[in-house]
């Protein structure tokens, strides 16, 4: 595999490079070609991402990439790490502390938003998680979070770890980066991203201001097996500082020890992740972006977007719709103006026809219907007959509500 620096020209032409050095003998102790591809990937497309530096691998790097099955591994394995990371810095200040009088005190915040993965990690953590009200467009800001703080710290609470979202499930808002970044770092709480589904847009310049603040960050997730190409599982996780997340699950019995584990160059990414055992799932990863290269996936994306804001803007010439939140990327929120119920109705007769599928949440107290633009082959002309199906189907929910 190749370690020269990673090559933006050659992954715009879908080419990758041809030099292949001998691998270090290193490496060699179990599985190097799976460890060796993963690191490279991972630094190839934290530099599609732009990431800062400290986010990447390189060659002596603090900080480095792996690949989790999924965004809720990735949050539960930076809330442990987060967690580990403070009880020790306690401990150090005060070894009277035991970790049972400070996990009961442990906080962890994230917006009302995010996803239902937060919550269960705060569940598996053993740490009390409190959503943050987002604000009218449904984002995390740091005047909600600052009054949490403060309340937590002067009731005794202990607050460690926030999780800010770019591009939430129910309707792909954004917390704000640049205004709880600064926070975190001031208060020395552990800020991890999760972009699950809105991360693959970042490779696009056009939509790389979304992630502006992830210098703030501690660690930083998002999914490729949901928007790039990539089949499930495949969910990239960097973190700033390596040892923060290994030292949280560095175990080392017998049976698993090798000769050069010590040695300050492997990379054992059995640490990094909650089983031992792992998939070669950075071979598809390479394969993607050999074919696609850059600038494919970039119009890959760019499609979805602009299909999107053709779905929004047939929405808008209709009357007796509305669109419930600012379409930023692939996702319409929209529904019927009226109650709840007609809209439940709406989508009862959408899903039981089986011509599309569409997924609801709620906004505040709104049941609102979600179209996703999400097939790699999705053209116009499907965009066309989906709201034509949209619309009958509103029209027989409509005349039956009036009788």
């Amino acid at each position: 595999m190749c370690q020269e620096p990673w090559n933006r020209g050659s992954l715009e032409m879908g080419l990758a490079p041809a030099c292949t050095p001998p691998v270090p003998p290193y490496l060699e102790a179990a599985s190097p070609a799976c460890t060796e591809l993963e690191t490279v990937m991972m630094d190839w497309l934290g530099k599609m991402l732009e990431l800062p530096e400290a986010f990447l691998a390189g060659k002596a790097g603090e900080g480095g990439g792996v690949i989790q099955g999924s965004a809720s591994e990735a949050t539960l394995m930076a809330l442990l790490a987060a967690r580990t990371k403070v009880i020790h810095r306690l401990q150090a200040e005060s070894p009277e502390l035991t970790q049972a009088a400070i996990v009961e005190k442990l906080v962890a915040y994230s917006s009302d938003q995010a996803h239902s993965s937060v919550e269960r990690a705060g569940l598996i953590g053993g740490v009390k998680l409190k959503a943050i009200p987002s604000d009218s467009n449904f984002a995390m800001r740091v005047s909600a979070l600052q009054e949490a703080l403060e309340r937590d710290k002067a009731a005794g609470l202990i607050p460690f770890f926030v999780v800010a979202t770019l591009g939430t499930t129910t309707c792909c808002s954004f917390d704000n980066l640049l205004e709880v970044g600064p926070i975190c770092n001031k208060e020395g709480l552990w800020l991890h991203i999760d972009a699950a589904y809105a991360g693959s847009a970042f490779i696009c310049p056009e939509f790389r201001h979304l992630l502006n603040g992830v210098e703030f960050a501690d660690s930083f997730n998002f999914n490729p097996h949901k928007w790039l190409l990539v089949n499930f599982d495949c969910s990239a996780m960097w973190v700033k500082k390596r040892a923060d997340l290994t030292g949280a699950f560095r175990l080392d019995p017998t049976y698993l020890k090798h000769s050069h584990q010590d040695s300050g160059f492997i990379t054992d990414y059995r640490h990094w992740q909650i089983p031992l055992g792992r998939r070669f799932r950075s071979l598809k990863m390479w394969f993607v972006f050999r074919m696609y290269g850059v600038k494919g996936l970039q119009a890959y994306i760019r499609k979805h977007v602009q299909l999107s804001h053709e779905f929004e803007s047939l929405v808008r010439q209709d009357p007796r719709f509305e669109i419930c939140a600012e379409v930023t990327l692939g996702l319409v929120c929209f529904r019927l103006k009226g109650s709840n119920k007609v809209n439940e109705a709406l989508l009862q007769r959408i899903n039981s026809a089986k011509k599309i599928h569409l997924v609801p949440c709620h906004l505040r107290d709104k049941f609102v219907l979600r179209f996703a633009i999400c097939s790699r082959t999705v053209e116009s002309a499907h965009v066309q007959v989906a709201w034509e199906h949209i619309k009958e189907m509103a029209a027989d929910v409509l005349q039956a509500e009036r009788k």
